[in-house]
């Protein structure tokens, strides 16, 4: 009697299904909002009252901007960047994670920091009519957008109430910018700690495609 073979499409024998594999799922970059640097701990930074390690840094230019915006900005700082370093799926050759500056475009976190350079920003206002703000912003998306392949996505971690971050980037991403569904009506606190559990609990989020600036 000749031996009969039993084949299981898509299961292999006593293992458990094939999972999806991690190139299914699209490419995905991060926009981050950035820390207000003209607040209580802005302040003391650039006036060296406070986080002394991290001001003789920020002097030698040591010190990243991902981590100075955490110690500024707090909870809400540190769950963006925490969340988008562990789900950005960039294609190869583009940073995943990105951050909107008043007057220097988009930058990578590890991005070297100068207390010159810091103190130039609290001077340019992030405002759409502001082109000290909007011309880098815009220059850096286009370069971002004419290197995305077919079907990756742009995701805003930030305001979308006030067009100050929408009405740039929509003009040059379009239907590819998306933002977090849960971000909805939440504060920045309740934002930074959702963002944080999302983290802990390798859950990422669902996106929705923006609609028109909101007044």
């Amino acid at each position: 009697m000749s031996e009969k073979r039993i084949s299981f499409h898509g299961h292999a024998l006593g293992k458990a299904p094939l999972q999806e594999p991690p190139s299914a799922k699209p490419h995905t970059i991060f926009l981050l909002s950035p820390a207000n640097l003209a607040g209580i701990r802005g302040k003391r930074l650039l006036q060296g009252t406070s986080r002394f390690e991290l001001r003789l840094r920020l002097q030698s230019s040591q010190a990243t901007l991902g981590e100075i915006f955490s110690v500024v900005s707090g909870l809400y700082f540190r769950g963006k960047l925490a969340y988008a370093s562990q789900f950005a799926r960039p294609p190869l050759g583009i940073s995943g994670v990105r951050i909107i500056t008043s007057s220097s475009g988009l930058l990578p976190p590890e991005y070297l920091a100068s207390l010159d350079w810091l103190r130039a920003t609290t001077e340019s206002s992030i405002h759409p009519d502001n082109p000290h703000y909007r011309d880098p912003l815009v220059r850096d998306a286009q370069l971002i957008c004419s290197s995305l392949p077919q079907g990756a996505r742009v995701v805003l971690l930030g305001s979308i109430a006030t067009p100050k971050y929408v009405a740039p980037l929509l003009e040059v991403f379009g239907n590819r910018l998306f933002y977090p569904l849960d971000f909805a009506g939440r504060g920045d606190m309740s934002r930074g700690s959702l963002l944080l559990r999302c983290t802990r609990e390798n859950r990422e989020l669902s996106y929705a495609a923006l609609g028109p600036v909101r007044s």
